[in-house]
């Protein structure tokens, strides 16, 4: 019979269950992701010149930028934080009218291409720079409606959240204000059986405490809820 020290080491280990994110935690991710875009974005053209300049070390800089910039844009692109997953406002930005994602990618392209004519002094580092710094401007005003954009989605979803969870406390106030009054009920019942009442007395007083946390965290749910 084997060992029950090398039974346990060999059987499967169970992972620990992961953390479900919330729709607050997701927006929360996607504006910052937002505005890290804003961020490198303007990084990216800035250690470009430098680079074009002869600045030590402004190429390595522009280039982390840059992937940094496109990995913000791939993730708020995809999965949990995809439009489709975070609302349906975010969709037409992306890929309506505003052509937000063409925008972004033609960016980000455009970037690629600087750097590398920087990197071996190519021919036309000079008109591709001048773009790179004219489209500076409107990627900025599209990176900050987008953001924006996130920042009031947040707001919408966590005014809901709160109207939600208001009127389910409010319920469960209803619910606990029913329970009081039979719990007095039931301490009025038992008071007049005498001793026979004795244990259905001890009942009821567990109900009254059991109500009366309830109503204290009901009170403090919907502190939290209307904060």
């Amino acid at each position: 019979m084997p060992h029950l020290s090398r039974v346990l080491h060999d059987a499967p280990r169970r992972s620990a269950p992961a953390h479900r994110q919330t729709a607050g935690e997701l927006f929360g991710k996607a504006i910052n992701l937002s505005g890290r875009r804003r961020f490198t974005s303007q990084r990216v053209v800035l250690y470009a010149v430098l680079a074009s300049q002869g600045r030590d070390g402004a190429l390595v800089t522009s280039r982390d930028a840059l992937a940094t910039f496109r990995e913000a844009h791939s993730a708020l692109l995809d999965g949990e934080l995809s439009p489709d997953a975070l609302g349906d406002e975010l969709t037409p930005a992306y890929f309506g009218a505003d052509r937000a994602d063409e925008r972004i990618t033609a960016f980000i392209e455009l970037a690629e291409r600087t750097l590398d004519a920087i990197a071996h002094d190519g021919r036309h580092v000079e008109t591709l720079l001048e773009q790179l710094v004219d489209s500076t401007t409107p990627l900025l005003v599209t990176l900050n409606r987008l953001t924006q954009l996130y920042e009031d989605l947040a707001r919408q979803h966590a005014a809901s959240t709160k109207k939600q969870l208001t009127a389910v406390m409010g319920d469960i106030e209803q619910i606990a204000k029913h329970a009081r009054i039979v719990s007095f009920n039931a301490q009025v019942v038992a008071a007049r059986a005498g001793t026979s009442g004795r244990e259905f007395a001890v009942v009821s007083g567990e109900m009254t405490q059991i109500t009366g946390k309830l109503d204290g965290l009901v009170r403090e749910a919907v502190r939290s809820a209307v904060a």
